[in-house]
């Protein structure tokens, strides 16, 4: 069994640069600067926040590709 780690990035928060009426591309955008580091992760839009699941395995290495987002 694979240990799994949960992301909440609250949609308030979002940078500038994210169109936050468009939450679905931001949650796709995310995902897909993660699997270019290699990370699978999957990234999704809830109600007031963007969920993102990854291995807790992968967690340090998918925080620097967040940070680097300025998503955290």
């Amino acid at each position: 069994m694979i240990a799994t780690t949960t992301i909440r990035i609250d949609h308030a928060t979002l940078p500038d640069q994210f169109d936050r009426s468009r939450m679905n591309a931001v949650a796709e955008a995310i995902e897909a600067a993660l699997r270019e580091e290699g990370i699978k992760a999957e990234a999704s839009d809830l109600f007031s926040h963007l969920k993102v699941e990854l291995p807790t395995t992968e967690l340090a290495a998918a925080s620097a590709v967040l940070a680097d987002m300025k998503l955290i």
